[in-house]
């Protein structure tokens, strides 16, 4: 058993036309694993505004219509993370990778068609059955 607290995540399932946005990892837990687009919950910050924040930081794209959904409780490389999960819709714009150290590309995939192997938070909330509202 490990002292460490759990960290707080937030994961982004950015969706337009029915495809939602994800990214092959690299350079942290999870690292060669397909994920949304996310971070750690800063203090002070709502997960609305940490959902903004952190698309536009790794991918340029300017999110819409932020809803709250589903969690998950994993416990994965060491760390233990609850991850809150938000949808939103991304209407223009193609994402960059602007965090190199961190992701290798953006796709857009089908919920139903997702790549593998998926990030465990995200791979988690798909296993419960979890399905975006907007897909």
């Amino acid at each position: 058993m490990t002292s460490q607290s759990p960290r707080v995540g937030v994961g982004v399932v950015v969706v337009r036309e029915g495809l939602v946005l994800l990214g092959l990892r690299q350079g942290a837990h999870g690292a060669g694993t397909w994920g949304l687009p996310g971070g750690h919950l800063e203090f002070g910050e709502s997960i609305e505004q940490c959902a903004r924040r952190e698309v536009l930081e790794e991918t340029g794209l300017e999110i819409q219509e932020v809803s709250r959904g589903t969690y998950s409780n994993d416990v994965f490389d060491g760390k233990h993370y609850v991850t809150l999960f938000v949808a939103a819709r991304c209407k223009s714009g193609e994402p960059r990778v602007l965090e190199p150290d961190k992701c290798v590309r953006w796709g857009w995939f089908r919920w139903s068609d997702l790549p593998s192997p998926l990030f465990q938070p995200l791979a988690s909330v798909r296993d419960a059955g979890y399905r975006p509202v907007a897909t």
